[in-house]
Formats: structure tokens, sequence, C-alpha cells
């Protein structure tokens, strides 16, 4: 006769015994070698009897008495479940009794000694009230206006050192961060400002096209691109590209307490990492918005072809709409943006807190203030261009 294994495991006594005594009394008789393996089903079915007894009556007056006389081997996973059968039994007000349990288990049981450490109460945050929260919101922007502010002037300063003492800038950095920033930034420049010229035509056209004025349509777009959406366009891909890369790169040096190693060696962390940074979006800014507005209005021409408006037609308009304070105007602005998005990336990379996602957080504060600004220095250039009309 031959017997397989599963009969065998079928016919082998549990290890552990749920035997209910009265209403209030109830006991758990564990035996033989309790591990991972033997408690497999058992732990469930111990437990759900567990709960549907203390579910019948007052569960604070209810006794339950773990014997583990008659254990031959216990590890981690029966401290496991003796520990759980316990929390569960106080966590309703309930007593829980254990005998037999044998001395040289007794260490490891106190390593767990108190079980409300294992389970601790899920703390519950308070709700703010409105006030609390519109105080707490104006009290961080005030705070982050303080060391924008401040930044500004370090930089202010560090940047006419830079002028006063240029063998002792670190222009190594400044030329890995004008490539990364400038020259790897050039196909995504170029793809999105050729959209751009081509979408800001064929919608200028749609409208012009009523009334007969489609030849009008290549000086406003080029005027529309060198003037305003030329410079936008490119801080903002650099916004989310470089000063991200920025934020990153000086956030994982903070955290990994690099840059307190550089003031703790008496060296300027803005002279240091911030300076070349902002030197290389100074000289790649303008010449990325030059070869914007070079690749948008290219693609102006293009479009309004399809609509019978030779190149040398569309060259001429643009000439007589254009002119050079035009693009100077532009490119005077993308040089503003490009301190912007450089100094703010640099920024929220030395506030970097501690922790891996400290690094994340970083680059996303960095790209959405890079954008808060942007819009704030382009409508304070729009003010200036229109009271000055430069």
């Amino acid at each position: 006769m031959v017997i397989s294994k599963s009969t065998l495991i079928a016919k082998t006594p549990p290890v552990a015994v749920w035997s209910p005594i009265d209403a209030t009394n109830a006991k758990i008789l564990l035996s033989g070698k309790v591990d991972v393996y033997t408690l497999g089903g058992i732990w469930t079915e111990v437990q759900e009897a567990q709960n549907a007894w203390l579910a019948q009556g007052n569960a604070s007056n209810k006794t339950l008495i773990f014997d583990a006389s008659q254990v031959s081997s216990l590890d981690g996973a029966g401290m496991a479940f003796l520990i759980d059968i316990q929390e569960s039994q106080q966590k309703v007000g309930g007593t829980f009794t254990l005998v037999g349990l044998d001395a040289r288990y007794q260490p490891l049981l106190k390593e767990f000694n108190p079980i409300t450490n294992l389970f601790p109460v899920p703390a519950v945050k308070p709700q703010r009230s409105f006030i609390v929260s519109a105080g707490m919101a104006t009290q961080n922007l005030l705070d982050d206006t303080k060391g924008l502010v401040t930044f500004a002037g370090h930089l202010s300063a560090d940047l006419v050192w830079s002028l006063m003492h240029p063998r002792q800038v670190r222009w190594g950095d400044f030329v890995n961060a004008a490539v990364q920033a400038g020259i790897a930034a050039l196909p995504i420049v170029g793809l999105v400002s050729f959209l751009i010229g081509v979408i800001l035509s064929f919608q200028a056209a749609i409208g012009m096209q009523q009334f007969g004025a489609t030849s009008f349509v290549g000086p406003i777009a080029a005027l529309g691109i060198v003037r305003e959406m030329g410079p936008l366009i490119t801080a903002i891909l650099l916004a989310g590209r470089s000063s991200a890369a920025f934020a990153a790169e000086i956030g994982t040096m903070t955290v990994n307490s690099e840059v307190d190693a550089l003031v703790t060696g008496g060296l300027s962390p803005i002279r240091f990492l911030v300076v070349p940074r902002v030197l290389a979006g100074i000289l790649v800014m303008p010449i990325l918005t030059l070869y914007a507005d070079i690749v948008s209005i290219l693609a102006s021409m293009l479009t309004m072809l399809a609509y019978g408006i030779p190149f040398i037609n569309f060259y001429n308009g643009m000439l007589a709409a254009v002119g050079i304070e035009d693009v100077a105007s532009g490119l005077i602005k993308a040089t503003l943006f490009g301190v912007v998005v450089s100094a703010v990336g640099c920024l929220r990379g030395m506030q970097t807190g501690t922790g891996a996602a400290a690094v994340g957080i970083s680059a996303t504060k960095a790209v959405v203030s890079s954008i808060v600004m942007i819009v704030l220095v382009d409508g304070i250039f729009a003010v200036i261009s229109y009271r000055t009309g430069f």
C-alpha cells in the first residue's frame, strides 16, 4: 500500500488548535515544530476563530490562554503568530496569558516587549482652519521671497566678483554647463520653434484670409516671433530642461553634504557652483533664442507658400516690419530669462532637504519657480517696452 505525501500532510495534526473553554475563556494549544511552513493555513483559521469569539459579548471580560508547553521548535514565524494573537486580544481590552514557553525562547520574546511599539496607533493629523492654512501659506511665501532676495544679492555680488577676477572663475564648469544647456538643447528648441512657426502662421492666415490680408501674416508672425515667442518658448524649454538639471545636480550634492564640505573648506558655494552655471545661462540663452527665431521664421515662410506667398514677398514684408530694435529687445529679454532660469535652478538645488525624494522635489520646484519668474519678468519687460517704445 502506497501512501501519498498529500495524505501524510493531511493526517498531520495542526500545530495550533483553537479550543473555546466557556463564554469568557478560550485556549490555543501550540505543539510540535512551529515554523513558517507548518503555520501556513492555521494562522488564518485561528485568527478568524479568535475574532468571532471576541465579537460575541463583552470582549474586555474574555481571557485567552496561549499554551506553548508542547512546542519542540519555534522560529520567527511562530513568534510573530504569538504576538499577532496577543495584539488582537489586548486591542479589544481582553486578557492574554502565555504559559509553558520554554526558557530558551524568552530572550527572543523580550525583544518585542512591549508589543504596542510594533503596532503604533496611526496619528490623526488635525484639520487646519482656513485662517491657519492661509497664514502658513503667506509665511512660506514670505520666507521664499526672503531667500530669493538674499540669494539674488549674493549672486549679484559674486557676478561682479567674477568680472573683476576672471581667472578665478571655474571655466571648466562653465563650458560643461554651456554644452549641457546650449548645444544639447538645440534639437528640442529647433523642433518646438519649427512647430510654433507653422502653427502661428496657419492660425493667423485663417483669420487674415477672410479680409484678403494674407500677405500681412508673414510680417506679423515674424514680429511676434522675434519680440515675444522666440525668447518665451526658449526660456520655458530651458526651464523644464536645464533648470531642473541644475537643481538635481546641486541638490544631489546638497544631500551628500558636498555643499557643506565646500563651506567647511572656506569656499563659497555660490562662486564655486552657481556663478559658472549662471554665466553659461547668460551666454547660451540669447544664442538659442536667435536660433529659435530663425527656425520659426523659416517655418513661417514654408507655411505661407501654401497660401501663395513667395519667399521674396515674405522677406520684404519681414524687413519692413521687423527692425534691429525688435531683435535687440528679444535678445535682451532672452538674456534676462537666462539669468532667471539658471539662477532659480541653482537656488532650488541649494535649498534641497534630506532624503532621496528631496532631489525630485527640488527639480519640480525649480521648473515651477522658473516659469513663474519668466512670466513675471516678461510682464515687467512688456510694461517697460510699452512705456519706452523699445
